[in-house]
């Protein structure tokens, strides 16, 4: 019998990524550190969790409906998005998280040879997904901590297929004003799918904030990524989606998965659209708080920090990140360090209540020994 030839198997541009390394579960963690507990500003998780619609939505699951496979289409949670948004059910597609969506539209437009656009300095699993789909990903370099659409211009060609925008941008909070994301639109005019990541779009409230679905009847090629993981609190559940015109998202449903989403998310999903209000409201009083605590802090440390929008602020370290993750871990704080962002030596700080922002400006400072 031969043996067996890994190398031989494996295509080539999956054997030379690297794969991702999650951080242990939080028990385990806090046995690692020696404390009893543990504040996670690492992930920007919502802390006040889910809408209280979304609560009772997961409440009334009842373990005998485990037995009984989701719907395949997310058929009901459609319907709640058309009418939340003033579109039509065929409009969305809803997957496990938005990691899946990625992916899918991927699969949809590129083949060999083709290329995505996107920053260098971003959310990574656009570059990830295309690298290990065997795709090249084109990273144009921020321009003032922001997406730079004349670099993206510049880089794409013939084969670029997608380019991929942030925005608000991941970890920087920079975003494009609607004038900026029309004017590249134009630029672009038609020639690939542009893909609008608005995973924190609910924490932004600016009057130049370009709302992605109003500006898809004006640009057919647009497609726009929301997630109930940021402000709606549902992280645990994984569920992301897209919107674009029913013709794309018929060529990407092609692609998709179908029951890769379970029913407690749908049903939890669509209550939280249905009653968000209140919930958006207070989520943004508590970052707004937040981000005050830490900008005043940063400054009397004299640490160079970066505060846009989103639910997360950053900060130069005077030391290694790494090292500064693990004295903050054996003082119960969680980070996340940016050396994997391509900012070495930067953290990533999410912004929660009062109390534990206080309590990581204090234990900050002490580690810092200002």
């Amino acid at each position: 019998m031969n043996s067996l030839s890994l190398h031989s198997l494996v295509p080539e541009h999956v054997r030379r990524f690297e794969p991702y390394t999650p951080s242990r579960p939080d028990p385990v963690l806090m046995r690692m550190y020696g404390v009893e507990h543990l504040h996670r500003l690492n992930n920007n998780e919502n802390a006040l969790g889910p809408p209280d619609a979304a609560r009772l939505a997961i409440e009334a699951f009842h373990s005998e409906r485990a037995a009984i496979y989701p719907s395949g289409d997310c058929f009901l949670l459609r319907e709640a998005l058309a009418e939340r948004f003033g579109k039509l059910p065929e409009q969305f597609l809803v997957g496990n998280g938005s990691c899946e969506v990625i992916t899918s539209v991927i699969k949809a437009f590129c083949g060999p040879g083709d290329n995505i656009v996107t920053a260098d300095k971003t959310f990574a699993v656009y570059e990830w997904v295309a690298e290990f789909s065997g795709f090249e990903a084109r990273l144009t370099p921020l321009r003032d901590y922001a997406f730079d659409p004349e670099a993206m211009l510049a880089a794409m060609d013939a084969r670029t297929k997608i380019a991929f925008v942030c925005n608000p941008n991941n970890p920087t909070g920079t975003y494009w004003s609607e004038a900026a994301l029309c004017a590249f639109m134009d630029a672009v005019d038609n020639r690939c799918i542009v893909v609008v990541d608005e995973a924190y779009l609910e924490y932004v409230d600016k009057p130049d904030f370009p709302d992605g679905m109003r500006l898809m009847e004006r640009y057919p090629n647009l497609v726009v990524f929301r997630t109930f993981s940021k402000m709606y609190g549902l992280a645990a559940l994984r569920i992301g989606y897209l919107c674009a015109s029913q013709e794309l998202v018929d060529m990407v449903r092609r692609t998709h998965i179908v029951y890769s989403v379970n029913t407690q998310a749908q049903a939890a999903a669509a209550a939280a659209i249905a009653a968000d209000a209140g919930h958006i409201a207070a989520t943004r009083r508590m970052v707004a708080e937040g981000r005050t605590i830490l900008e005043g802090c940063f400054t009397r440390l004299g640490l160079e920090f970066v505060s846009g929008e989103g639910n997360y602020i950053m900060a130069r370290a005077p030391l290694s990140d790494t090292l500064l993750y693990r004295k903050l871990m054996k003082r119960g704080i969680m980070v996340r360090t940016m050396t994997g962002f391509r900012f070495p030596n930067w953290i990533r700080v999410s912004l929660v209540q009062r109390p534990v922002m206080e309590e990581f400006c204090q234990v900050l400072e002490d580690v810092l020994g200002v």
